[in-house]
């Protein structure tokens, strides 16, 4: 089997991942924080040891800033609606995941919030970090309140300039969220040198860790309302959740094991460097890159940019049906619209979106060549 689907979900996960997940189920998989017992101490050491590892790979000021979710998702809607108030006005990049773009909606569509838009310029040749914060500016109300953006593209191989976003955010004032789902562990980030307020990352894709593991890093001063409320081991006499971070966010039972494999993966991250880790993606994005783009019959869409996604359809044919062809050849890849339908409308698919091919730390280049042999029959 030849796996290109890592923007979903990276596949396989470094030894390290299943070693550790099997060994925290198997002898230290206690509740973290609920008891005084070993086992709920050896749970815990390991949660904090996640925490100090994503603080330094991510740049926060102090491990508690870092808060365990489920996934991307959750974290972003954690942090939308622990900000947002009636009245507040939120700007969003055209190339948002339904993760970003789904929640804002609905508290639009609730009346509770306006929301707008601004283009990112990626279906462009060149564009400028100036150009970019000039189409947020151009958006700004007295009521803008956030401003919402991927860093990287999950259909695509672009990346937004956040560094240039979050110090023109800074300077008037508005809160900045990351999502982070496409470029934690493949680009190094800072949230604290970037600005960032908020950042949402999975632990399963470029983290390496399993399903189930994502997390919020949180920069300094910044406090959420709480979007669950409950037990954790906390003050537990008041009806209210703590003020502190990051037991304040974190109500219910952790996923301990899940942790356990994302504090393997940080660490497999850290000693690879996410810097090589994109250089090894960048080479098999320009192979790939190479083939496609010089093949009759196939349209490539934003291939100015090198990464870890290249978007394309063989022309004339849907794009489920190719994923499901190449699926039929033991090659994963991904068709239709990939939760991102302001994307595609970006990059200008047309019905039915594109075939998105996605690297990772485990593809080489003979999967490269292999993949395009396989193609060249179903032209």
């Amino acid at each position: 089997m030849i796996y290109f689907d890592n923007s979903a979900t990276t596949f396989p996960k470094p030894q390290c991942v299943l070693d550790e997940v099997r060994r925290c189920m198997a002898t230290y998989c206690g509740n973290p924080g609920r008891s005084g017992h070993s086992l709920s101490l050896a749970a815990a050491k390991k949660v904090f040891e996640c925490r100090e590892l994503a603080s330094e790979l991510f740049g926060a000021s102090d491990p508690d800033r870092i808060f365990f979710t489920p996934n991307t998702t959750y974290g972003i809607n954690a942090v939308i609606k622990g900000i947002l108030k009636d009245g507040d006005h939120v700007i969003i990049s055209d190339m948002e995941h339904n993760a970003v773009w789904r929640p804002i909606h609905k508290l639009a569509a609730e009346g509770k919030i306006t929301y707008s838009i601004f283009k990112s310029m990626t279906a462009q040749d060149k564009c400028s970090p100036l150009l970019v914060c000039a189409n947020i500016a151009k958006h700004i109300t007295p009521k803008t309140k956030m401003v919402v953006c991927a860093h990287a593209s999950n259909i695509c191989s672009a990346r937004l300039p956040i560094k240039e976003i979050g110090a023109f955010c800074h300077r008037h004032g508005i809160f900045f969220l990351v999502d982070g789902a496409q470029s934690a562990g493949h680009i190094p980030i800072n949230v604290t040198e970037m600005n960032i307020d908020a950042l949402c990352v999975p632990g399963h894709k470029g983290l390496y860790g399993p399903q189930g593991s994502g997390l919020v890093v949180l920069g300094d001063n910044v406090s959420l309302d709480t979007l669950i409320e409950g037990g954790n081991g906390i003050n537990s006499l008041s009806p209210e959740m703590p003020d502190d971070a990051p037991e304040r966010y974190e109500a219910g039972t952790l996923s301990t094991p899940c942790i356990a494999g994302l504090w393997a993966g940080l660490r497999y991250v850290r000693e690879q460097t996410p810097q090589s880790i994109f250089a090894h993606e960048e080479m098999l994005c320009k192979r790939a890159l190479e083939l496609l783009g010089n093949t009759r019959g196939i349209t490539v869409y934003a291939p100015q940019y090198l990464g870890s996604n290249i978007l394309w359809n063989i022309n004339d044919q849907s794009s489920e049906a190719v994923a499901s062809a190449l699926n039929e050849r033991n090659i994963c890849v991904r068709g239709g619209y990939h939760c991102a339908p302001l994307a595609h409308k970006t990059l200008g698919t047309p019905e039915g979106g594109a075939v998105r091919l996605s690297l990772g730390a485990f593809n080489r280049q003979p999967e490269i060549d292999g993949f395009y042999q396989v193609l060249k029959n179903l032209l």
